[in-house]
């Protein structure tokens, strides 16, 4: 992606060497990269591991004491600062142009880039739960080593727009709040966690829940491409990072085989397929991942 030279958010929140000493990690919530949080959702089938709502939301129980220290990045960890920066200022100018069509303002999300830890409206959060949305507090969360995960663990492709890719797909948790589709999806939650939805049941709507986000940062990715700022290879990755955390893909690389009734994300080839549906629509014309087939 073009992005040297380009605007960057303002609404970027540095808070590398900021953080906590002897936390506890005990569930995790919201957003598309929780890969770690994956893995256990994935092996235990716990509905409230991964799915962005507003009652499943402490990630981390914090049993230590806040540290502060001067934080020194590499020259390629900047980059990628500043390279997310960038991301966040396309994703604002989309929204900003299209929801208005829809009647509905959109009000511009913080990115915090962390290292470590970090306190988010949802709970105290380390590096390993991956990049998360938290509704409460309308903000995205991204330790920048969870691109290095991305290509080395889980095999995505090497290149920027990956990290694009994921970003943007949490921005889109974030137009869902603002269009209440998240409200909904916790409604449901609490139906499961009540009984009178089963757990297979409630998994159908998260799936249709993460690929709605995947079509919406297809339709960013379609504005960048409209500005001009796409190059050759984007997509590519982008898709690649899909495929890396498709449900099927994940299962059977850390469990040897797939269960499609635990599946709470989609599928490799539904989160690619849904990604290029936001993509070639370019709006929210194609986005009702709830009634059309996936």
């Amino acid at each position: 992606m073009k992005w040297q030279g380009r605007r960057q958010s303002s609404n970027v929140n540095d808070a590398r060497g900021r953080g906590f000493t002897g936390g506890r990690k005990v569930a995790a919530g919201g957003g598309f990269g929780l890969i770690i949080a994956l893995v256990v959702f994935l092996l235990t089938g716990n509905p409230g591991v991964l799915t962005g709502g507003l009652d499943n939301q402490n990630i981390i129980v914090p049993s230590g004491s806040q540290q502060q220290a001067q934080y020194e990045p590499s020259q390629r960890e900047q980059q990628l600062f500043e390279y997310a920066g960038v991301v966040l200022a396309d994703i604002e100018d989309t929204w900003n142009t299209l929801l208005p069509k829809e009647g509905k303002q959109y009000v511009e999300p913080e990115l915090t880039i962390y290292s470590g830890m970090v306190q988010s409206g949802c709970g105290t959060a380390d590096s390993g739960v991956g990049p998360f949305y938290c509704p409460r507090d309308h903000s995205i969360y991204l330790d920048l080593s969870f691109y290095d995960t991305l290509i080395e663990r889980y095999g995505a492709k090497q290149g920027g727009f990956s990290m694009a890719y994921v970003i943007a797909h949490e921005a889109g948790h974030h137009v869902q709040t603002i269009l209440g589709v998240t409200q909904q999806l916790d409604e449901l939650r609490q139906q499961a966690a009540a009984g009178r939805l089963s757990q297979e049941e409630f998994n159908q709507y998260s799936v249709r829940f993460e690929l709605q986000a995947d079509y919406l940062a297809g339709v960013v990715a379609r504005y960048m491409a409209e500005k001009g700022y796409l190059e050759e290879g984007d997509l590519e990755e982008a898709l690649s990072a899909a495929a890396a955390v498709g449900d099927d893909h994940i299962q059977k690389k850390m469990q040897g085989y797939a269960d499609p009734d635990t599946f709470n994300h989609g599928t490799s080839a539904q989160r690619q397929r849904w990604f290029m549906e936001g993509y070639k629509a370019g709006d929210l014309s194609g986005w009702d991942t709830f009634s059309n087939p996936i």
